[in-house]
């Protein structure tokens, strides 16, 4: 069900813990499976030098925070800034089909993270960032519901198999 890699980072995750005077915290959750993350930051020289998560969750959310450290670990802040929630879960080789919602949270911790970092460095009020899915796709990709994988036209707002909004959780192929 889970590839080797994914068992790895859940068993043994890198870059566990919190994080005293962060440079930036971002936190997301996903309200109906209950995951939540936490991702911290220690910035020098405009690259991540250090990195945290604490991440509340299932075993996919564990190993998705896990591998999001490592990947962003060493980056420049617009490198890291690039890094996508596909991007995570290809380097995980995949999640299952009703584990795909995970994947979801790890980009999106780094990115507020980083937005964090961004408005501190600039003087401004750190903001209630908000997590906000990005609903792109290339041609002939579909959307599915991210919670039971049923194919969803571009106007539905509820799934009509689970009956769960899903307007911001789409996930696409």
């Amino acid at each position: 069900m889970y590839s080797k890699t994914v068992m790895d980072h859940f068993r043994k995750p890198r870059n566990v813990g919190t994080m005293e005077s962060a440079d930036g915290v971002g936190e997301v959750g996903n309200p109906l499976c209950g995951d939540m993350m936490t991702i911290y930051l220690k910035v020098k020289d405009d690259r991540i030098d250090d990195i945290k998560f604490q991440t509340f969750g299932c075993g996919a959310a564990i190993a998705v925070s896990s591998m999001l450290t490592e990947l962003a670990k060493g980056k420049t802040i617009d490198e890291a800034k690039k890094i996508t929630n596909k991007e995570v879960a290809d380097a995980l080789e995949g999640l299952p089909k009703n584990k795909l919602h995970c994947s979801n949270l790890g980009a999106d911790a780094l990115h507020l993270a980083i937005k964090n970092y961004e408005d501190m460095k600039a003087g401004k009020a750190p903001s209630e960032a908000k997590r906000q899915e990005k609903h792109e796709h290339g041609e002939g990709e579909k959307c599915y519901c991210p919670y039971c994988d049923t194919q969803l036209s571009e106007s539905e707002e509820v799934c009509p198999s689970c009956r769960l909004n899903v307007i911001e959780n789409r996930t696409v192929r």
